[in-house]
Formats: structure tokens, sequence, C-alpha cells
């Protein structure tokens, strides 16, 4: 990846978090942490503009490093549903060839 990804919406980032765990190694725990940005950043063409109107979900991206101030322990945690959705839905894209906009 070329880019630091980030968001301002806390849930988004929780999402974001519970999605990387699940993808990630067995027993990865999730963790949302809140940060500044050292540079520039830029809406996250992967989840705005080119494939929705505008940025509803406050996402963003980098190419500079983000300083962590601290963990965000309050966050809310998607059901296993949800997570199984998720998971379905990323394994569509990845059949599908689905491109991350770099």
């Amino acid at each position: 990846m070329n880019h630091v990804y980030f968001t301002a919406l806390k849930d988004g980032a929780g999402l974001a978090a519970e999605i990387a765990a699940m993808l990630g190694p067995e027993g990865s725990e999730p963790h949302v942490y809140l940060v500044t940005p050292t540079g520039v950043f830029h809406d996250d063409p992967n989840v705005t503009d080119r494939k929705f109107p505008g940025n509803p979900t406050r996402s963003y991206r980098t190419t500079e490093p983000l300083v962590v101030i601290e963990e965000i322990d309050e966050w809310v945690r998607q059901t296993p549903e949800s997570l199984e959705t998720w998971r379905a839905r990323l394994a569509a894209l990845k059949d599908n060839n689905a491109e991350i906009i770099n």
C-alpha cells in the first residue's frame, strides 16, 4: 500500500479495526486510536468520489505518518452476523478482482 488510511468517525474506525482483526492472524484483536496526520491528506477514493458522492464516511488517506494520541476504548462493536456479512462482501470483491484505487 502506498497510503495510510484513517477516518474521522470513531465507529467507522471500529468497523475497519474489526475487519482488519478478522482478516489478521488467529486471535487478532481490534484497536481504535485517536490520531493526528503529520502532513497533507485527501479523501479516500475507495469510498468517496468515484464510488460514493462526497465523503459520507469521512475517510481519508495520506502518504505521511500519523501520530497516535491515545487508544479509544468505547466504540460500537459489530455483531458476529455483521462481521460474517462483511466477510462475504470482501470475498465477493476478491472473487470479482476488485481493485483498490491506489
